[in-house]
C-alpha cells in the first residue's frame, strides 16, 4: 500500500472513532434537552389547571366564553372541555352562562343554566370585523383564542355580563395546544375531557324540507381549499348523491366568518337551507337539520365532528388533510368511547384519481 493510500485510511479511521467518542455525548444532551422541554410544557399544562382551578373557587356565577373559534372546535374540544371542568371541581350547571352565537342553546342544556347569544347584543357583520380585527391584532391572522383580549371584555360589557369570572376558551387553547402539536399524549386530552352524546334536538317543520334527506355542508377553508377543480368534485358527489336521496344544503347566505359556502344551485333534488335561517339561528336550525338526517356529508370539520354524536353517521370531505391529522384520530376515538355513530373520511385527491363519477 502506498503511503499517500496508508494516510487516508489512517486519517479516515481517526475521524471515525472522533466522531463515535462525541456520539454517548450528544445523545446525553438531547435527552437533555428533550427533558428540559418536557418540563416545560408540564409546568404550563399545570399553571393553566391552576387558573382554572381558580376560576372555578370564585363563589359566583361563571361566563363560560365568549367562543370566537371556528365551529368545529366549539363542538369537538370545548364542549367536552367544559363538562370536565365542571365534573373535575364540582360546577353546578346554575353557576354557568354560556356564551356563544348562532342559537346553539340545546348543545349546552344540561351544562350552563343559562345562554347568551352574541348576536342578541351585536350585529354579525360588526362581530366578524371585529373579530378578524382581533385575529390580525392577537393571533397573527389564525382563528382560535390564545388569550383574553379587548373583544371579550367588550362583549362581556355589551351582554352585561362584566365584572365576573370567566372561563375563558384560551385556557382551552392553551392546555392542549401541545396535544395537537404532538408534543403530548392523546390521553392528556381524554382525561381533561368529557365526551358524551349530544342531544337530538326537534325535528325543523319547515316548509319544503323532504321527509327523508341527506344533510350536506360545503365550505371553504384549509381542508377544503377554493378551487374550480374542488368545486366541479363537490359538485359531482352531490350530483349523484342526490339521485338517489333528496339532499338539504345547510348553506346560509351569509358572511359570519371568513369561511365560504360552495354553490350548488341548479342540482335536481338539492334544496337549500338558506330561507329558513337567520343569524340568530343558523348554527342551531343547521345542527337540528344535521340531527334528523339519514347522514351527513360536508367539508371535514364543523358540523361533521358533531353529527356523530347526536347519533348521525358523517362523512367528512377533505383536499388536504396536513392540519386534520390530530383531530381526525381523536374524533374517532372519542366517538368510540361513547358509541357515537360512524364518522368516515373522504380524500377527494383519491376521488379524482380514481374518477368520482364512477363511484358515487
Amino acid at each position: 500500500m502506498d503511503p499517500v493510500t496508508a494516510f487516508t485510511n489512517l486519517s479516515r479511521k481517526a475521524a471515525v472513532r472522533l466522531f463515535s467518542a462525541h456520539k454517548p455525548v450528544v445523545r446525553a444532551l438531547r435527552r437533555r434537552t428533550r427533558a428540559a422541554e418536557r418540563d416545560a410544557i408540564t409546568t404550563s399544562a399545570l399553571a393553566v389547571e391552576a387558573e382554572i382551578a381558580r376560576v372555578a373557587a370564585s363563589g359566583g356565577p361563571i361566563v363560560a366564553g365568549p367562543w370566537l373559534g371556528e365551529v368545529g372546535y366549539e363542538a369537538l374540544y370545548w364542549l367536552p372541555f367544559l363538562r370536565w371542568v365542571q365534573d373535575r371541581f364540582r360546577i353546578p350547571s346554575d353557576r354557568l352562562i354560556a356564551v356563544s352565537r348562532g342559537g346553539v342553546e340545546h348543545w349546552y342544556e344540561g351544562l350552563a343554566s343559562r345562554y347568551v347569544d352574541l348576536f342578541d347584543v351585536v350585529t354579525p357583520g360588526e362581530l366578524a370585523a371585529r373579530n378578524e380585527a382581533r385575529q390580525a391584532r392577537e393571533e397573527g391572522g389564525g382563528r382560535k383564542q390564545s388569550r383574553r383580549g379587548e373583544l371579550d371584555d367588550w362583549l362581556l360589557t355589551q351582554a352585561a355580563l362584566d365584572g365576573g369570572a370567566v372561563l375563558h376558551p384560551s385556557l382551552m387553547f392553551r392546555l392542549f395546544r401541545d396535544v395537537w402539536q404532538g408534543n403530548l399524549a392523546l390521553d392528556f386530552l381524554f382525561t381533561r375531557t368529557h365526551f358524551t352524546r349530544v342531544r337530538t334536538p326537534p325535528r325543523p317543520s319547515f316548509a319544503g324540507l323532504p321527509a327523508e334527506y341527506i344533510a350536506a355542508k360545503f365550505y371553504t377553508g384549509t381542508a377544503l381549499p377554493q378551487t374550480g377543480e374542488n368545486l366541479e368534485a363537490l359538485r359531482s358527489v352531490v350530483r349523484n348523491v342526490a339521485r338517489r336521496v333528496p339532499v338539504v344544503m345547510l348553506e346560509t347566505g351569509m358572511a359570519v366568518d371568513e369561511h365560504r359556502d360552495y354553490e350548488f344551485d341548479g342540482i335536481p333534488g338539492v334544496t337549500s337551507a338558506r330561507e329558513w335561517m337567520t343569524p340568530r339561528t343558523n348554527l342551531g336550525v343547521q345542527s337540528a337539520l344535521v340531527a334528523h338526517a339519514r347522514y351527513f356529508l360536508g367539508t371535514c370539520g364543523g358540523l361533521a365532528w358533531l353529527a356523530p354524536f347526536m347519533g348521525v353517521p358523517a362523512v367528512a370531505v377533505y383536499d388536504d388533510d396536513a392540519l386534520l391529522r390530530p383531530h381526525l384520530t381523536i374524533a374517532r376515538l372519542a366517538g368510540e368511547r361513547v358509541r357515537a355513530a360512524e364518522f368516515a373520511s373522504l380524500d377527494l385527491r383519491a376521488l379524482r384519481r380514481i374518477d368520482a363519477g364512477q363511484l358515487c
